[in-house]
């Protein structure tokens, strides 16, 4: 029986105004065992103040695994999230982050492919995620990372959709990172479309979706920024627990919520279905 722990992504901090270590410790106070923070290329005046959950690539990747350590949370993944249409933005990024990953300790460099180029062919859009894709496996597969695929973006939003995103490169450095609110809000199943990836699972969010955004939004967008706090929703989580625990392997659930309100009553959810 496959283990589910709990983690948190790091955006249930965004509207805080508060640095990536405030961030850190308030997880653990909540009762997180993961967090998953969020990188960035380059240098952001807000996460270099203070006020802002988001670390640079540019940073010392120990300052992640040290405030974890010191917080007593562990890594569950980063969260990478790059244009893979777009080559000249993700291919450096994403060898960069899984470097980082490595070197900071978290196993999985979750991603997407983004907003494709206006003028680019959906022929040309797969060739061109091949390309980053190959270059970011042959980084990933030596140092054990892993990279999640995400159902976020327009060709990612549909089970044949994503599939074929995660075939493009035949590795088995590339799973799948799936995301139960964005599946349903693009208008699948999520029951049945994680059923349907579970044996290329490699990390999961944890994300609900309200009834008045289900009704605004459902069958109208490829996906959102947070939901809101599991249980409070349309996710049938006793299923997608179910399909968890049936797995060979650990999985963690990194809960993807807007506020830490949401997080602690998510996690206070999980935790009695689990």
């Amino acid at each position: 029986m496959g283990k589910i722990s709990l983690g948190v992504n790091m955006e249930f901090v965004r509207h805080d105004d508060k640095s990536f270590e405030w961030g850190v410790r308030t997880a653990a106070e909540i009762g997180c065992a993961y967090v998953e923070p969020m990188v960035h290329w380059g240098r952001e005046v807000l996460s270099e103040a203070g006020y802002f959950h988001s670390v640079s690539l540019l940073d010392d990747p120990l300052r992640i695994r040290r405030v974890c350590e010191k917080a007593g949370v562990k890594l569950s993944a980063l969260s990478a999230h790059c244009p893979l249409c777009k080559p000249e933005v993700s291919t450096e990024f994403l060898k960069q982050a899984v470097r980082f990953a490595c070197e900071c300790g978290a196993p999985v460099v979750n991603t997407d492919e983004g907003p494709k180029p206006e003028w680019t062919t959906v022929e040309e859009d797969h060739m061109l995620m091949r390309y980053v894709l190959r270059e970011a496996a042959a980084v990933a597969e030596p140092r054990g990372i892993l990279i999640g695929l995400e159902p976020h973006q327009q060709y990612s939003k549909t089970v044949a959709g994503l599939d074929r995103i995660q075939r493009l490169v035949a590795s088995a450095a590339i799973g799948i990172n799936f995301d139960t609110g964005n599946s349903y809000l693009a208008g699948e199943d999520p029951i049945v479309w994680l059923d349907h990836v579970q044996d290329r699972l490699v990390h999961l969010h944890a994300k609900d979706i309200s009834i008045q955004q289900s009704a605004a939004e459902r069958g109208k967008v490829a996906g959102t920024p947070v939901g809101c706090a599991c249980g409070d929703g349309v996710i049938d989580w006793e299923r997608v627990i179910a399909i968890c625990q049936a797995l060979p392997r650990a999985i963690v659930f990194s809960i993807e919520c807007g506020t830490v309100d949401q997080a602690a009553r998510s996690v206070q959810h999980l935790r009695r279905l689990l």
